[in-house]
């Protein structure tokens, strides 16, 4: 157990802010008899609290681009209204998935795939849109690996081998498989490839910029936590491809690039450290 008070403290909030109390969440345990296992990079990368912050913001704000998925999101959830329960629920979705046993990872994929068939609409221009079209389940999974992987490398892993970032991408296809995505890219190559042919349907339109809005204006759980969300948050528009920031209207941190990765990268490896002892 943690015995240093700075490490409780930091364990603390992680816990607060990522397990709804209210519901009687608690941490996923990590299990050996899961999809992965100890010795698989999605372990490794998904284990990561800070980088998987960063990458999951600005996965998030590349998802909204698609205006299938943000009409989803839009039009059948309280997403606008409950920005932390909407981010607490795809993290406790990738830590069920990614670390619990066979049988809750299943459970976690079932219950998703049920939700989906429930979200169907009609886009403004008339389209229909379904959240269990397998293209848009590709999107979703697509900028999530990226994003998680790319945050991964610029804050704790620089030097991660192009086989490691192929066998990242081919361990966390297992989930999107199961959860109906298609096409479902086995390495980076194919993960790049795959983001390029999707461009042409991007939007940014009023809803995507107010979604983007939404996302990283949201208020800070706490005054104390409040400076920390600022970086993590200037991380993932920063970790961002500068298409997409042009798209959302954002602006790259130029001036302030070097401190806001400095701060990042510090607050990962304290995180770190505090996570260490206490596992």
């Amino acid at each position: 157990m943690a015995s240093n008070p700075l490490r409780r403290a930091l364990i603390a909030q992680v816990r607060k802010t990522f397990n709804d109390q209210e519901r009687g969440e608690t941490p996923v345990v990590r299990r050996d008899d899961g999809l992965f296992g100890p010795q698989s990079v999605c372990w490794r990368v998904h284990g990561d609290v800070v980088t998987m912050m960063v990458g999951g913001v600005s996965a998030l704000l590349l998802q909204m681009l698609h205006p299938a998925v943000l009409a989803g999101v839009w039009d059948h959830s309280a997403f606008r209204h409950d920005m932390l329960g909407r981010l607490r629920r795809t993290a406790r979705f990738i830590a069920v998935t990614g670390y619990d046993s066979l049988e809750a990872a299943e459970a976690a994929i079932e219950k998703v795939r049920e939700v989906h068939t429930r979200v169907r609409g009609t886009l403004p221009d008339g389209t229909p849109y379904a959240a269990d079209d397998p293209r848009l389940l590709a999107w979703v999974h697509v900028t999530e690996a990226i994003s998680f992987l790319d945050a991964w490398i610029r804050y704790a892993e620089p030097d991660m081998s192009a086989a490691d970032q192929d066998r990242y991408f081919a361990e966390f296809a297992i989930i999107a498989d199961r959860l109906g995505a298609d096409p479902v890219p086995r390495t980076r190559a194919e993960g790049e490839k795959l983001i390029a042919q999707m461009r042409g349907e991007l939007v940014a339109d009023a809803r995507s910029r107010e979604v983007a809005r939404l996302v990283l204006d949201q208020p800070a759980p706490s005054m104390a936590v409040a400076p920390v969300q600022r970086m993590i948050f200037a991380a993932a528009v920063d970790l961002l491809p500068a298409w997409a920031r042009e798209m959302h209207g954002l602006k790259a941190p130029r001036v302030s690039r070097p401190a806001v990765r400095l701060g990042t990268r510090g607050f990962a490896e304290t995180m770190r450290w505090a996570f260490r002892e206490n596992t």
